[in-house]
C-alpha cells in the first residue's frame, strides 16, 4: 500500500477542515504548509489591489516564504496538495512548497476550497509551472 500525504495551505481555516477530512478518508498523513508571515484579514482583501494577496497573485514568480518543511517527503508516493482558490488559481505559497520538495516519482493530486471557482485552471497553472511533475486535477471540496 502506498503512503499518502495530505498537504495543505489554509488562510482562514476552511481548507484545513477539508484537508483533515480528506486525510481521514484516504488514510493519509496530514501536513500544513505554514507561511512565515501569517495572512491577516487585510492581506486577504481581494477588493484591495494593494493587499498582500493581490500583489502576490499578480507576480507568478513571487514565492512567499514558508516555515521549514519538517516532513520526509521521500516516504510518500502520493501527495495531495490543497489550497483555497485565489483569483482562479492556487496561491503562490503552493509554488513555494512545490519548489522545496522533490516531486520525482510522486503522484500529485490537487484539491481546493472555493466559493464557486473550478479547480481545473489552478491545476493547469501548476502543470504548466512544473511540466516535469505528474500533477492531477482532484476536486473542489
Amino acid at each position: 500500500m502506498s503512503k499518502i500525504l495530505v498537504s495543505y495551505f489554509s488562510a482562514s481555516g476552511v481548507t484545513k477542515r477539508k484537508a483533515e477530512a480528506l486525510a481521514k478518508e484516504v488514510n493519509g498523513d496530514l501536513y500544513e504548509i505554514i507561511p512565515k508571515q501569517v495572512y491577516t484579514n487585510e492581506d486577504l482583501n481581494w477588493n484591495n489591489s494593494n493587499s498582500r494577496t493581490s500583489i502576490e497573485i499578480k507576480n507568478k514568480n513571487l514565492r512567499p516564504e514558508i516555515e521549514n518543511i519538517s516532513i520526509d517527503i521521500n516516504s510518500y508516493e502520493t501527495i495531495y496538495i490543497g489550497f483555497p482558490i485565489w483569483w482562479g488559481i492556487a496561491p503562490n505559497i503552493i509554488k513555494t512548497f512545490i519548489d522545496n520538495i522533490d516531486l520525482s516519482n510522486k503522484k500529485i493530486i490537487t484539491f481546493c476550497t472555493s466559493g464557486g471557482s473550478s479547480l481545473s485552471p489552478a491545476t493547469k497553472d501548476l502543470q504548466e509551472t512544473y511540466p516535469q511533475a505528474l500533477i492531477e486535477n482532484g476536486r473542489r471540496l
